[in-house]
């Protein structure tokens, strides 16, 4: 019995040609069956083609407006980061305490209930009310960029 890792078997096998006579196998209609649209050559249906009939593709309504690429800002409220007071708080710090999803996406802060410590504020946005209230409360606010994530191979060339 051979084995499955010494089968001689040819990795490029011979496109099939039909039509080129009985013996070889798909002669005569080559596979196309017997008369009818499909035997015929020129063949050429659109692939939404039903048979003549209305196909559903014209009957259901074409699907109008714009839809945005763009995913939207996580948000964190405002009375969260009483949690993390004396901290500077950035993406990290918020996913780390579970605010949010994933550091690599941009943050917004938006206003709920009231801000009570201080904390310096280092994410993407943040509401107008927001600033205000994080001045107030004695912190500062800096908008930076999304913090991007370090390819794997970079990882490996600092870890050396």
């Amino acid at each position: 019995m051979t084995k499955y890792n010494e089968l001689q078997v040819t990795a490029n096998k011979d496109r099939k040609r039909v039509g080129r006579g009985i013996a070889a196998g798909q002669g005569k209609t080559a596979g196309r069956g017997t008369k009818g649209q499909g035997a015929r050559t020129g063949k050429k249906l659109h692939a939404m083609f039903q048979g003549g009939s209305r196909s559903l593709v014209t009957a259901i309504p074409k699907a109008r407006g714009f839809k945005s690429k763009r995913t939207p800002a996580q948000v964190v409220y405002l009375d969260h980061l009483n949690a993390l007071k004396g901290k500077t708080v950035d993406n990290f710090v918020l996913f780390e305490e579970g605010y949010i999803k994933t550091p690599f996406h941009a943050v917004k802060v938006i206003a709920r209930g009231e801000l009570t410590e201080k904390v310096t504020l280092k994410v993407q946005g943040a509401s107008k009310s927001v600033q205000e209230a994080v001045t107030k409360a004695g912190g500062s606010f800096e908008k930076i960029a999304t913090p991007l994530k370090k390819s794997e191979k970079e990882a490996e060339k600092n870890d050396k």
